[in-house]
């Protein structure tokens, strides 16, 4: 297992050490002695084409979080909303499947998102902080143009994403805290 930078200081891809042969292959997804993250939760979600999860981050009790794929084809995308940060509102995106050889590791203080782009697609994300449903904001995906991030589609959104604010109404309502 590899720790690969990205163009976004804390943004990391985990090259997976995977060992292969005739029956498969097993896949080293996290090892607590390259990263010393400590992870106290994992979810998997399954999506069907086309479902955006996103754009989402929790302010009081930030997660980092590890992003891997295990069946399928994501679109990934992350906006680095940390307040001192010298790439704050910079997004980073890249594709994501069964087949490829890392992870991505999100530090705290980051929105995540993604498109499920293949018939359907599991995805895990291990997590750092339990879910606080308080302190948890939906990002409108649709309302982010000015980055570029997403493709032109008709996404399928849950009632939370729908509803998601603005990025400069999330700045107003961080400002009040």
């Amino acid at each position: 297992m590899k720790i690969l930078k990205t163009k976004i200081k804390g943004l990391l891809l985990i090259e997976n050490k995977i060992f292969k042969d005739k029956r498969g292959y097993f896949k080293e997804i996290f090892k607590n002695s390259k990263l010393n993250k400590n992870f106290i939760y994992e979810y998997l979600s399954y999506s069907k084409k086309n479902v955006l999860r996103g754009m989402h981050i929790q302010t009081v009790n930030p997660q980092a979080k590890i992003i891997s794929v295990h069946k399928g084809k994501i679109l990934d995308v992350v906006l680095d909303l940390r307040k001192n940060s010298k790439s704050y509102g910079e997004s980073f995106k890249l594709n994501i499947s069964e087949k490829s050889d890392f992870s991505i590791y999100i530090p705290e203080g980051f929105a995540h998102g993604f498109l499920c782009l293949s018939k359907n697609c599991i995805v895990s994300y291990k997590c750092s902080q339990y879910q606080n449903l308080k302190s948890e904001t939906s990002i409108a995906w649709d309302k982010l143009d000015n980055l570029k991030i997403w493709p032109k589609i008709k996404p399928i959104l849950s009632k939370k994403d729908r509803e998601g604010i603005s990025l400069e109404n999330f700045k107003l309502r961080l400002k009040k805290k």
